[in-house]
């Protein structure tokens, strides 16, 4: 059974992977969107997580015909009034900079003390079967901004985000510690069971 996730980006394959190859069984095969070159990307034109993940599912499940999953995610930071938000990709102007975005936040949080830095990251996850069968979820992590990038694993924000309870930023933890708290990872171990039952893996 092959499940397409619609995404490009290779860090969030790699993370989307380990999950659900630990959480579904091995008949499940995950492929992104590199395995179809000729797809456009979705443009994300929903003023929330929920619309954006939902539009990209439906868009890439009615172009190639395949059980669809896709998730919108991002930071919302207390200071800046819940920005960047759905922006959080494009919030330095040019779509997947990750070092740009990061320059951007820090800038803007220069003169913000740490105990006004708090922070959380969200992410919805929507599944969508060709049959018009719909699932999502959301998972939330919370933590705050830390003064400059620590760690080198990880990809978006994770080097400047520091979760609650955590001495580690989130891009010094290992995947197996990212997987397990990361909003991403709380997720997909919702929506998880569900997709499996809907794809016929389970029950």
């Amino acid at each position: 059974m092959k499940l397409v996730l619609a995404t490009r980006n290779s860090g969030k394959i790699a993370e989307f992977r380990r999950i659900l190859e630990e959480l579904h069984p091995r008949s499940i095969e995950l492929v992104g969107l590199e395995h179809y070159p000729n797809l456009q990307d979705v443009e994300e034109t929903g003023e929330t997580f929920f619309e954006n993940a939902l539009l990209k599912a439906r868009t890439v499940c009615q172009e190639t015909g395949l059980p669809t999953i896709a998730d919108d995610s991002g930071l919302s930071i207390d200071a800046l009034g819940g920005a960047p938000g759905v922006l959080s990709a494009r919030w330095s102007g040019v779509h997947g900079n990750d070092q740009a975005n990061i320059d951007k936040v820090l800038a803007q949080l220069e003169a913000i003390s740490a105990d006004e830095r708090g922070a959380h990251f969200t992410c919805v996850t929507a599944f969508v079967m060709p049959d018009g069968r719909e699932a999502s979820a959301e998972g939330i992590l919370s933590g705050k901004i830390l003064r400059q990038p620590i760690g080198n694993n990880g990809f978006g924000y994770d080097p400047i985000f520091l979760p609650d309870g955590s001495e580690l930023s989130l891009a010094q933890v290992d995947a197996t510690t990212k997987d397990l708290i990361s909003h991403r990872g709380q997720s997909l171990r919702v929506i998880a069971p569900r997709v499996a039952v809907m794809l016929g893996a389970l029950g």
